[in-house]
């Protein structure tokens, strides 16, 4: 199983033979590799599956704010120290 971090396309780096876009993930900056991507270019605002450093996937706004809740929840049980 692999855990995939919703994140939102700032904006595409120059170079890196366009394989590089700064994403907001959680509210930080990170350098994204969406060099796996094969539906297209991405433009600031859309939503990415990251794994690993890597885009893997695309979706829209709904499914990041999914993905987001269900992160959550993993981590609330943690937060009040119960086990997993």
């Amino acid at each position: 199983m692999c855990l995939g971090i919703p994140g939102r396309v700032i904006r595409l780096l120059a170079g890196y033979g366009g394989q590089l876009a700064l994403v907001d993930v959680v509210g930080e900056s990170r350098r994204i590799n969406i060099g796996l991507l094969d539906d297209g270019t991405l433009a600031p605002g859309d939503w990415v599956v990251i794994h690993m450093g890597f885009a893997v996937e695309r979706v829209d706004e709904a499914g990041a704010e999914r993905a987001l809740a269900g992160l959550e929840l993993m981590g609330r049980g943690l937060d009040r120290g119960d086990e997993p």
